[in-house]
């Protein structure tokens, strides 16, 4: 690596400035007269998306061949740190060979709600499950000198507004959950680059937040990499530059450049600062050449194979009454559904990868069991927007000539786009009704699901087997075959918790908020955290998955009865495969507080791993909980603090399936801990059954009144207005009509396809300086403040004669 202080002591202003931005939609800027190069960032995270045209804007399907492996939602579902390395490593190699510096990714924000558009592209409801597995994807890619963009920081957990909604969240919950995945990635994985989210977080801009990028990212957890934005996520551009933020993307950003030389020479902005980020920029930029000069090339086949793996480890048996599953190749078949022929394999938006070559359940099925053994027939007309009464009657009436119905159902494109949100967990009339109609003249049917994010599912007491298969990739056909017939043991298990229907959530009264404002009043009671606190019923809990053969959890020790501050715990539990098939199991430690001061979940995930065994096997499993897994997040204190007292160590299967119980006293070295009074909120000590917290009661835990949410009649707009939001104004409708002209450009070819969905949801909701990215010579800056002024004319003409009168009254 060159001496990047000499480098930077050879710049102009404007050079320094001008690295601060992106040459075009995917490169940094080079200076070529100081031989510094120009490198290539680009979207992931379960595959590679590299762009044929790099400034198409709406180009989002026209890229290179790559693998597509399993979304992270069923990456997740592996719970295996082992193979999201491996995919990880397989994805660097995929960027060599393309000469990509960094993968964008992977997308560690918390599933707070099941109708999040994008989670498909995210792990857990659960921060620890959620860090370990960034943490795995992160070391694998960057193994192979590729570096990657952990994302989105933070509270990014909604499409509805993300480019300008303000995340309303306390303290505790921020660091305990929405923050605390970020920083099991950042101190352990150290990846290359971080994203700044979108949305604001309490009041500030992610991207020019000095909290989150300077306090938190860089003093507490030691970050050494660099902050990028999200794709136009950049509101000032100064104030993101003290606040810790180095590059902004997209470029080119010619007027933000020219605000920092501006900033400078002013004395607005120190010029140290801008050394530092310049400094950043470069020591990544560098960091990949090494990798660029290698080049690299991978095995299509090996990726492929690896896929498959993932999709079948990946998959989720939710129920297998009578012992259904495995099939025998012997046994005759019907399989229903068109997703069984045309699957619904990836999610669409930025993350969707041109894949190298598909599989699809029926012909895998038909490889593993031969023609003669399979019938199919479609039951629904393309993924099954619409209801055809004669597919019905025709899948039903081939029912009846099988020894066992597979119905393959799920969620269509697009119901999951990243931009929009879901309204419901309902899937499609055309599957249920499939489902309940072959119910109705057949006792031994199985239901494979294809869909990112949980759903309903009102014929579950009718079926014999359940099998999720998330969205499995380009070979996600091929693992779900390899798991209906056997030839791979089911081991996967939720990540989330699939609840009986959307209102028992615990986000759902305050999801998605709007206009101005989201309240995350349910602060640390998120997903299963609520769910077992309250004992309420759900249709299958987190961490749920079963085998084909069973396990025994055995002897469970303890390292220790007392644990002294700072000390770590250490459990021993002896698993044994008590069943006739080799089989993996997930050992989940939980943690139990027993009597705690400061409200608390009743159960929080603390460790786990994943282990293989022989039929008749047994293994000691060995973890160990760090004294941080007995912490809470203090406000008084602004640090983790750990509460003397007794804690259950809870080991089992899922969260409501707990096998083993142990208990430790923990002492900290200050035991006359006090508890401030956001701490032990009475309504959060207590947490109400059915979520709904008062606005006192989240006032009182915020330690303030909550931000207005409201739209105000007469505000003035600005560039944070969305253009959805101005359509009291002629100029408000105009810009709309040119808006909608020119997403009828970008989506000409299909414009009824998912990502067309996602480009009319997002510009409609964004923010008005997103415009300027799309504006080119026909909309710069100036014209955009001079728009301002028209839309905000007859607010000031009022504001005026309301001046002029009141000056007119004293007089």
């Amino acid at each position: 690596m060159p001496d990047i202080h000499q480098l930077i002591a050879k710049m102009t202003l404007e050079e320094k400035a001008s690295l601060c931005s992106g040459l075009n939609l995917w490169y940094t800027k080079p200076i070529k007269r100081l031989g510094i190069p120009s490198i290539m960032l680009t979207d992931g995270p379960h595959g590679l998306r590299k762009q044929v045209e790099v400034n198409d804007l709406g180009g989002l399907s026209d890229s290179y061949p790559a693998t597509c492996f399993p979304t992270a939602s069923a990456l997740a579902a592996t719970w295996d740190r082992n193979l999201i390395t491996q995919i990880g490593v397989a994805l660097g190699e995929e960027c060599r060979q393309e000469n990509v510096s960094v993968l964008l990714g992977p997308g560690a924000n918390i599933k707070r709600s099941p109708l999040c558009g994008r989670n498909i592209e995210y792990f857990s409801e659960d921060p620890f499950l959620s860090g370990e597995i960034a943490k795995s994807h992160i070391q694998g890619v960057q193994s192979g000198g590729v570096g990657t963009s952990l994302k989105h920081y933070a509270a990014n957990n909604q499409e509805y507004r993300r480019m300008t909604i303000d995340a309303v969240i306390d303290k505790r919950a921020l660091y305990e959950i929405y923050l605390a995945g970020f920083e099991i990635a950042v101190r352990e994985a150290k990846p290359w680059t971080l994203m700044g989210a979108y949305n604001r977080l309490n009041g500030a801009f992610c991207c020019e937040n000095q909290s989150l990028l300077t306090a938190i990212l860089r003093e507490r957890w030691g970050f050494q990499g660099l902050v990028m934005t999200d794709w136009g996520a950049m509101n000032e551009r100064v104030l993101a530059l003290e606040a810790g933020l180095e590059l902004e993307m997209p470029g080119p950003a010619d007027v933000n450049d020219a605000r920092i030389v501006d900033a400078v020479r002013n004395g607005e902005l120190d010029e140290s600062v801008l050394d530092q980020a310049v400094t950043r920029i470069l020591e990544m930029v560098f960091q990949a050449q090494p990798a660029l000069a290698e080049g690299g090339h991978y095995d299509q086949d090996a990726h492929h194979s690896l896929a498959r793996l993932a999709a079948a480890e990946g998959a989720v048996l939710l129920k297998n009454d009578n012992e259904t599953l495995p099939l025998d190749k012997a046994v005759r078949v019907t399989l229903l559904g068109t997703f069984a022929k045309h699957p619904r394999y990836q999610g669409a938006g930025s993350s969707l990868i041109n894949p190298l070559q598909i599989e699809n359940l029926h012909d895998e099925m038909v490889k593993i069991a031969g023609a003669d053994n399979l019938a199919y027939a479609p039951g629904y007309p393309e993924q099954g927007l619409a209801f055809d009464e004669n597919l019905l009657n025709e899948a039903v009436a081939l029912a009846k000539t099988a020894e066992v119905v597979v119905i393959h159902i799920g969620l269509p494109d697009s119901y999951e786009v990243e931009g929009l949100d879901r309204s419901h967990l309902h899937l499609p009339e055309s599957h249920n009704r499939l489902v309940e109609a072959v119910c109705a003249v057949h006792e031994r049917v199985v239901v494979v699901l294809s869909n990112g994010a949980p759903v309903e599912m009102p014929w579950v007491d009718q079926v014999e087997a359940i099998l999720e298969g998330y969205l499995g990739g380009q070979a996600g056909g091929g693992g779900l075959a390899d798991v209906l017939y056997g030839l791979v043991n089911p081991s996967g298990k939720l990540a989330e918790t699939f609840p009986l229907r959307l209102e028992d959530h615990p986000s759902h009264p305050y999801y998605p908020g709007g206009p101005k404002t989201v309240e995350y009043r349910e602060s640390l009671y998120v997903g299963y955290r609520y769910f077992e606190t309250v004992d309420k019923p759900v249709l299958f809990p987190f961490g749920h998955g079963l085998s084909y053969t069973s396990f025994a959890y055995e002897d469970l020790h303890l390292s220790r009865s007392t644990l002294h501050n700072q000390e770590s715990l250490t459990l021993q539990v002896t698993l044994r495969n008590v069943g006739t098939r080799a089989g993996k199991e997930v050992v989940q430690v939980y943690v139990n507080p027993i009597s705690p001061t400061a409200f608390r979940p009743k159960i929080e995930l603390k460790g786990f791993e994943k282990v293989e065994l022989q039929p008749g096997e047994a293994k000691v499993v060995n973890i160990t909980l760090n004294w941080r897994a007995f912490a809470h997040f203090s406000t008084a204190l602004d640090d983790w603090q750990v509460e003397p007292g007794n804690y259950r160590i809870l080991v089992g299967a899922s969260s409501r399936q707990i096998h083993l119980e142990g208990e430790v006293e923990v002492i900290p070295a200050q035991t006359d801990v006090s508890i401030p009074e956001r701490d032990r909120v009475p309504a959060y000590v207590n947490f109400p059954a059915d979520g709904k917290v008062s606005q006192a009661d989240f006032d009182a835990l915020l330690g303030h009144p909550a931000p207005p949410n409201q739209l105000i009649k007469g505000e003035l707009a600005t560039l944070n207005t969305p253009l959805a939001d101005l359509q009291h104004s002629f100029v408000g409708r105009q810009l709309k009509k040119i808006v909608n002209q020119e997403i009828e450009t970008m989506v000409v070819e299909n414009p009824d396809s998912p990502n067309a969905q996602m480009i009319a949801g997002m510009m409609l909701d964004a923010p008005l300086r997103t415009l300027l990215m799309f504006g080119g010579d026909k909309l710069n800056r100036t014209m955009m403040d001079g728009l301002l002024l028209m839309i905000n004319r007859r607010y000031i003409k009022g504001l005026v004669k309301f001046v002029q009168g009141q000056k007119l009254t004293k007089s």
